[in-house]
């Protein structure tokens, strides 16, 4: 499909991305916490994935790739935010001029957590993570929520795998001692246990 869209088929990139309209939002929202900063930065990391499909080798997953972009867009806006002039953390990439700018996405404000019962302490779990210090909240994001695999994860932070490990393992403790108080509401008397919202027990 890259191949496609790179040959003229410009049409083809709203396919082509749109499996990670949401997961490009959470982040955002995650590092921004503010839908309107995420939906405008999520809008400039499209623009710069499609002008820079050029540059993609393969080497990782396509939406390890895609993600590192928008990752690095929040970031940007950050620095833009506390108005203090920073180098960039990544290489810029190139972005050239293009005749073609991606529509607006949609359906960007579910933040999935599709395992929680009651929206009550589905808005419990939402606020205990964006309380998170940015570098586990960030880990949690794309491990719990993204369901991106050690490797994936690791790229999109560009950080080790051991490292990935070491922050998810801090950032599930942090998380379990925000919320076993809630979460003991949800004890099953059948089981004796609770579900955590990854599907893990706690």
């Amino acid at each position: 499909m890259i191949g496609r869209i790179l040959a003229g088929e410009k049409q083809l990139f709203h396919d082509l991305i749109r499996p990670l309209e949401r997961a490009v939002f959470v982040m955002l929202f995650s590092l921004l916490r503010s839908e309107t900063d995420a939906e405008d930065a999520a809008q400039e990391a499209f623009i710069k994935i499609y002008r820079n499909l050029s540059s993609f080798r393969g080497e990782a997953k396509f939406s390890t790739w895609a993600l590192s972009i928008a990752r690095n867009e929040g970031l940007a806006w950050l620095r833009k935010r506390s108005a203090r002039p920073e180098e960039p953390i990544e290489p810029v990439l190139d972005e050239g001029s293009g005749d073609f700018t991606p529509a607006l996405l949609t359906d960007w404000r579910e933040i999935p957590a599709e395992a929680l019962e009651r929206s009550e302490l589905r808005e419990c779990l939402r606020q205990a993570i964006l309380k998170l210090p940015p570098i586990y909240r960030d880990v949690v994001q794309l491990r719990d929520v993204q369901e991106l695999d050690i490797q994936e994860a690791a790229g999109v932070l560009g950080i080790s795998p051991g490292a990935v490990k070491v922050r998810l393992h801090r950032a599930r403790v942090m998380l379990q001692k925000e919320l076993v108080p809630i979460l003991k509401a949800y004890v099953s008397p059948a089981k004796g246990k609770m579900r955590f919202w990854f599907g893990r027990r706690v």
